[in-house]
């Protein structure tokens, strides 16, 4: 039956809520890096101090959280609609927001988060429909390259928004969503078009969802409770083994159920399974240098945070831009080269910092070539992945592809700030700069082993392209 769509009467507005919502989302990442330090310090008064262990949970339960429940959004939407899911999930992220400006102890900071991402999760699935549907389909090439853009825009401006509000006070980095959350609410329940529902047929396997919270959640526990309770305690044994239980409960249930929640027979697809492992690897370094620089900066040379926003501003800012240089090389050339190439630079860049840090700031030796470097690396390597990764199976299952791929890369962050703890402590103040150098080198051996998945992915190059042509 050919599926009817409600457009909008006002589509440039339709598409402006949209981008916006997507915004929002995208930028909470960047803004709560460079937040974190201040929030230990405000949960630390009245003595005892908070652990980055513990303060890493502000980071992990978003990620872990939203990639559990990002496929089990995308198929709501298909089945009660795009709009009021998403719509749904701005409301919700906006009352989680207002929830943590006003959190008084870190775990309801926590708490709230973990809603926060409910609410993202309903929203960036459910975005990218949303907004074909307000253009003609000659200009939806354009109109999704539009809602790409918003997470390099949301990447450039993160650490100088982070750090200006934080300069205030770092809950404002959360209440700043209140009113664009409220305005996007508001405008969205007059002008959002209304796709017609695809789906009729049962949500994915919410068991399978739970399974792979509590997995993900004990590896990450494992490796940030490590240095204070003992590699071999047996707290850290517990998790451990729960982490191991847990995950390959999900993937036999992954494997057996009629309805998964990921699809994990697409990883047998050779070039799909490479894309999502340099996802996973990638992410994990890329989480790694992301909140060591952060920290670097604010613990180690004492910067404040806008101060070290703007120190941070060179990288992020480079992503889009190096993205956009270099897409007619993908059509050209294939994911491959980029992806081997941005593994490269990114090992550069984090080797140069392990060998020019100094615990005296040398801003323009050590840390600007590194952010440079690492800079191109991401706008090269990242967001290839992704397309590497929805090219590679048929088109009829883009969207399941898209969702997995986009899954893995919130569980790479999660155990990338995990494996930054387990490595650095969780008392930045006593660690040494052979500390970080260990996890610099840890990430540089990371983006080395991206760029290999680079050339597994080049050689599969004509091929892949082929496959493509056939899904269209």
């Amino acid at each position: 039956m050919t599926e009817m769509l409600r457009f909008s009467k006002r589509p440039g507005v339709a598409g402006a809520v949209v981008l916006v919502a997507v915004f929002m989302t995208n930028l909470d990442l960047l803004i709560v890096n460079v937040a974190l330090p201040a929030m230990g310090e405000t949960f630390s008064e009245g003595g005892g101090g908070v652990s980055l262990g513990s303060l890493s949970w502000v980071l992990n339960a978003y990620a872990i959280t939203f990639a559990a429940l990002l496929v089990v959004a995308g198929r709501a939407g298909d089945r009660i609609g795009q709009r009021p899911v998403f719509l749904t999930g701005i409301a919700v992220f906006t009352l989680a927001s207002l929830g943590c400006a006003l959190a008084p102890n870190l775990e309801t900071l926590v708490v709230t988060r973990v809603v926060q991402a409910v609410g993202a999760s309903a929203q960036i699935p459910t975005s990218l429909a949303l907004l074909l549907a307000t253009v003609p389909a000659e200009r939806r090439t354009h109109a999704t390259r539009n809602w790409a853009a918003v997470g390099g825009l949301a990447a450039a401006a993160g650490p100088v928004a982070g750090g200006l509000l934080t300069a205030v006070d770092w809950r404002w980095v959360f209440a700043v969503n209140l009113p664009i959350g409220i305005a996007a609410l508001a405008a969205g329940r007059s002008v959002l078009p209304k796709p017609a529902t695809r789906e009729t047929g049962p949500l994915p396997d919410l068991l399978g969802a739970l399974l792979l919270i509590s997995a993900v959640t004990a590896l990450s526990g494992a490796l940030v409770q490590a240095p204070d309770w003992g590699w071999t305690s047996g707290g850290t044994v517990l998790l451990l083994a729960v982490a191991v239980i847990g995950g390959a409960a999900f993937i036999l249930r992954s494997l057996r159920h009629p309805h998964p929640l990921f699809e994990l027979d697409l990883l047998r697809l050779p070039r799909f399974g490479a894309a999502n492992a340099g996802s996973l690897v990638f992410g994990v370094a890329f989480a790694i240098m992301l909140l060591s620089n952060v920290l670097w900066c604010q613990d180690v040379w004492h910067w404040s945070a806008l101060r070290t926003g703007v120190a941070l501003v060179p990288g992020p800012a480079l992503v889009p831009v190096v993205t956009l240089l270099t897409a007619r090389a993908a059509q050209r050339f294939g994911h491959g080269p980029l992806v081997a190439a941005g593994g490269l630079l990114f090992a550069g860049g984090m080797v140069w910092f392990a060998c020019f840090a100094s615990v005296t700031p040398d801003y323009w030796r050590g840390m600007l070539p590194s952010q440079l470097l690492t800079g191109a690396g991401v706008g090269l390597a990242l967001g290839t992945l992704v397309a590497a990764g929805v090219h590679a199976v048929p088109g009829h299952r883009a969207a399941t592809g898209s969702a997995l791929v986009n899954s893995v890369r919130q569980i790479s962050t999660s155990v990338g700030v995990a494996v930054l703890v387990a490595v650095v402590g969780s008392h930045v103040g006593a660690a040494s700069l052979h500390d970080f150098r260990v996890v610099w080198g840890l990430a540089a051996v990371l983006g080395l082993a991206t760029s290999a998945f680079g050339v597994h992915l080049s050689r599969g190059g004509g091929s892949a392209r082929i496959a493509l042509a056939a899904s269209k």
